[in-house]
């Protein structure tokens, strides 16, 4: 083989990688994006609400305005009174649960156990768990379940507080059926007081996603777009 034909080869040997690496690192874009849930309505047209939205570049666009999660002032399961500051440029994952219950929130919890594992060593991945059985659920109870669940101090938050308020979050804040059944053998009523739903809240406040969390396949769903959240943000940096 001539010196000609070898330097040619040595020459697409040593081209080609570098050629697929530019073009996947620059000529390939991601196309995914996830939905924003939960937009303001305008009563007088029953249709989404439209204003002025600022941009991560600074530019200002009209678009739909969407709900954000309202503040709140709760306890947590180190008898520590927390609010939104928690997850202030945080993304998390909210549920409702209690304690007491034997049916779907030992399943949730796994779930989210197995989620938080995912995401250990991501600083701004929280997970905030709403107690529906505040009364029975003070500090030492939710203690006790998140150490069952191997809840990670300062990234899952298990919430405890006035009925009035967590119930008010859940209804007009996640948007999720939360309903006081009453109490049925001794323990709340289980079937219907609260919703097996995961959601996931981006750094602004807004509703991302909805997944069942009893459902393995689901919460792989909520896995995949939480790193697509990850993504997005740190293309904006």
């Amino acid at each position: 083989m001539s010196n000609t034909k070898k330097a040619g080869i040595l020459l697409v040997v040593l081209l080609v990688p570098a050629l697929l690496y530019l073009f996947l690192r620059f000529g390939t874009q991601n196309h995914f994006a996830l939905p924003r849930y939960l937009p303001k309505i305008d009563s007088a047209k029953s249709e989404p609400l439209m204003g002025m939205v600022k941009l991560p570049d600074g530019r200002k666009i009209e678009d739909t305005i969407y709900n954000h999660i309202p503040p709140f002032s709760l306890i947590d399961q180190d008898s520590n009174v927390v609010d939104q500051s928690i997850v202030k440029d945080k993304i998390y994952v909210a549920d409702f649960f209690f304690t007491r219950c034997g049916t779907i929130c030992p399943k949730i919890a796994s779930q989210l156990t197995r989620v938080q594992d995912i995401f250990r060593v991501k600083d701004d991945i929280r997970f905030l768990s709403f107690s529906v059985d505040p009364e029975h659920d003070q500090p030492g109870e939710l203690k006790k379940y998140a150490t069952k669940y191997e809840a990670i101090p300062g990234k899952w938050y298990f919430l405890t507080g006035s009925k009035a308020e967590i119930y008010d979050l859940g209804l007009h804040g996640f948007y999720l059926p939360v309903v006081d059944a009453g109490v049925k053998d001794g323990k709340p009523d289980e079937i219907f007081i609260h919703s097996e739903k995961l959601v996931l809240v981006d750094k602004s406040g807004i509703v991302r996603g909805f997944y069942d969390g009893t459902d393995k396949e689901d919460v792989d769903r909520l896995i995949l777009e939480i790193r697509i959240l990850l993504d997005i943000y740190s293309k904006e940096q």
